[in-house]
């Protein structure tokens, strides 16, 4: 599928910067964050990271797991390494941080959201409010699976996401509400 139109900075995102919106296509490059980022933004060891982001969003997506669609990704040399970009399809929605107010309604959809990864024994290091969608027919859509990787069986993954979302609320400067959306650390 080749997207046809001009491409048009995508509006009302978090992130880094640089997403477009081609039709319903989304295109995300990747780019550092960190320290790192102040070195080299954009280029990559390999296109290896690429690939795994696409295949654990793609195993998501296919299990039925609350993401938007994944639709590919392409790469190309750059320098020592490559960089990259993400294609997915546009789903309709705000980040939750421009949704506060829905954060006990859409607290059961996100507890269960990350209760599913827990049970899969799947870490998101980058599980931030900011990468937790809204849809205006409800329910909630994980994005960015970037450096997401399977713990060894038995791990207790919910208190690392209850840990990395309570830092981002915190950050983000979240009512009470949304702090009640993510339940409590010692959750099974």
């Amino acid at each position: 599928m080749v997207p046809t139109g001009d491409p048009l900075p995508l509006t009302g995102v978090f992130g880094r910067g640089g997403i477009l919106r081609v039709g319903d296509l989304v295109l995300r490059p990747y780019r550092r964050g960190g320290l790192l980022r102040h070195l080299n933004e954009r280029t990559y060891y390999s296109h290896l990271r690429f690939a795994a982001e696409h295949a654990v969003h793609r195993g998501l997506w296919e299990s039925g797991f609350p993401t938007v669609e994944p639709l590919g990704y392409a790469w190309r040399p750059c320098g020592f390494g490559a960089e990259g970009v993400l294609f997915t399809r546009l789903a309709g929605g705000e980040a939750w941080p421009k949704r506060w107010d829905l954060s006990s309604a859409r607290a059961p959809h996100i507890r269960r959201a990350i209760a599913s990864l827990c049970e899969w024994g799947l870490w998101s290091p980058d599980l931030n409010a900011t990468n937790v969608i809204l849809p205006p027919e409800g329910g909630v859509l994980f994005l960015d699976w970037d450096r997401a990787r399977f713990e060894p069986e038995g791990t207790n993954l919910w208190p690392r996401y209850h840990a990395r979302l309570e830092r981002s609320l915190r950050k983000l400067g979240a009512p009470e509400a949304a702090f009640e959306a993510i339940g409590s650390a010692s959750r099974p």
